[in-house]
């Protein structure tokens, strides 16, 4: 490692670890923005604005010319935070109680801040145009992605790139997938409207909790029963509240959950089913009720040709042997789809986990931690792929 490469390196960490100092919430992320903001046009060949109050983007034309077509790629990361208390044993916590970087996008900052610098520096290198997006509001549906597609951010863009943290495998490592990555989500609250009464005499009363339960059993045949098996959505009831004591039937009950599918058409047939479950039942028993859907985000799709290009990079980043094949696409959602939707796009995930740190805690819990030996690989992650389409 170069004299530059270390201070590049340790400039990266200090980012990251102001970024987990200071958290901040969907579309709260003002100071984050600002900082980010600050640094981008502290780089030199840099044109940086703000797309949306709390969205930073800098785009650094090549002063190289070339033959044919000029490439335009970008790079995005996210910078909100979640509402988690930490418990992370960390020499750096957030000074906000409640608010944590539990998903690494402290770390998908600086990674992406600390690739834009280096590249910023071999302008005179670089042909055609690279963007580096630095999004707000991932964890909040509608999320950023969509708004800052709709500001035109990608209008032009040949291919968008993306990492996330991943504390499932060790520092060193870069996981690939293609196609389907993550899957799109739909979430749903149910209010129930029967009609209360003392407990003793439950049949002068319209019993929500009841109506509810049955519901939330026939939600879960959904998948068994009226959904082709290879192409089965997961559909989880994640709440159920009513009633207040013993002896009284309650007015109402509320419960919810979330619809996770890989395929967006099924997703949406399973939101049919949801709809139609909740009707008839409350129908048959008299009762009432109110249903609203909190729209997610549609599925990552990993393009081919964007993936072997990833593919490549990432083998001469780490290593080939250290390239893991994602063999199954995961739940979660992500609304990097946005750009996945508009634009060839390749998202994959680096490994940030030590041993010594013990258990690896997923991402959204709030012992979650990332080493910091990895951000250097994502930084190499993004200037590889730059140099490999930019720098030709």
């Amino acid at each position: 490692m170069t004299v530059q490469q270390a201070s590049l390196k340790e400039e990266v960490i200090s980012w990251r670890r102001h970024l987990h100092e200071n958290p901040e919430l969907s579309f709260q992320e003002i100071q984050t923005s600002e900082y980010v903001y600050n640094h981008l046009t502290s780089f030199s060949g840099l044109e940086v604005t703000k797309p949306t109050k709390t969205s930073v983007l800098a785009v650094l034309r090549g002063a190289k010319t070339s033959v044919g077509n000029q490439p335009v790629i970008a790079f995005r990361a996210d910078m909100d935070a979640l509402p988690i208390l930490e418990e992370a044993d960390t020499a750096f916590p957030s000074k906000h109680p409640g608010i944590m970087h539990a998903c690494g996008h402290d770390a998908h900052t600086a990674m992406l801040l600390g690739a834009a610098k280096a590249l910023s520096e071999i302008k005179d290198e670089i042909s055609g145009e690279i963007r580096f997006i630095f999004q707000h509001a991932e964890e909040m549906p509608p999320g950023g992605a969509g708004e800052l597609v709709e500001k035109g951010v990608v209008d032009g863009v040949d291919y968008a790139f993306a990492l996330h943290v991943t504390p499932y495998e060790r520092t060193g490592t870069i996981c690939m997938r293609e196609g389907v990555l993550c899957a799109g989500n739909a979430d749903f609250d149910i209010r129930i409207i029967g009609y209360g009464g003392h407990a003793s005499t439950p049949e002068l009363t319209i019993d929500p909790i009841m109506v509810g339960a049955e519901i939330a059993v026939n939600i879960q045949q959904i998948v068994s029963r009226k959904l082709p098996a290879l192409k089965s959505p997961v559909i989880s009831v994640t709440k159920f509240n009513g009633g207040s004591a013993l002896n009284v039937i309650p007015d109402t009950v509320e419960l919810g959950g979330t619809i996770r599918s890989l395929d967006d058409d099924i997703r949406l047939q399973a939101k049919d089913y949801v709809n139609q479950i909740v009707k008839g039942l409350t129908e048959a028993h008299g009762a009432s009720y109110e249903i609203i859907w909190h729209e997610g985000y549609k599925s990552v799709v990993n393009d081919k040709e964007a993936v072997k290009i990833t593919r490549e990079v990432a083998e001469d980043v780490v290593g080939k042997e250290n390239v893991i094949h994602v063999e199954e696409p995961l739940f979660g959602g992500e609304d990097f789809s946005a750009f996945s939707q508009e634009i060839p796009a390749s998202m994959q995930f680096i490994g940030v986990h030590d041993p010594d740190f013990g258990e690896a805690y997923p991402l959204h819990h709030p012992k979650f931690k990332v080493d910091e030996e990895a951000l250097q690989f994502g930084v190499n992650y993004f200037v590889g792929i730059a140099k490999k389409l930019c720098c030709k």
